[in-house]
């Protein structure tokens, strides 16, 4: 089970241990799989995005306003445009 997807759709829940949920009293807590399922399934798109690090699209980005070339043709902006048409949000 995707451990991000049980803490966005189960809040009481503090702490996971292997696949068991636990809340702040230590407490197990049981878990709607189908829901994580589904919370994990529709925000698939987001792990499956792999941008450049933050600082090479700053950099990506200075270049391109130094150069004036701040447009669609831009590094920065083709390098951030095949990652979101290799995994769009659906």
């Amino acid at each position: 089970m995707n451990h991000e997807s049980i803490f966005a759709t189960h809040p009481t829940v503090v702490t996971i241990r292997g696949d068991v949920a636990y809340d702040a009293n230590g407490n197990v807590v049981t878990y709607n799989e189908a829901t994580v399922q589904a919370h994990t399934n529709a925000n698939a798109y987001k792990t499956a995005r792999q941008y450049p690090s933050l600082g090479d699209q700053l950099d990506m980005l200075w270049h391109a306003i130094d150069n004036g070339t701040l447009n669609k043709t831009s590094d920065f902006y083709t390098a951030i445009k095949a990652v979101k048409d290799a995994h769009p949000k659906e």
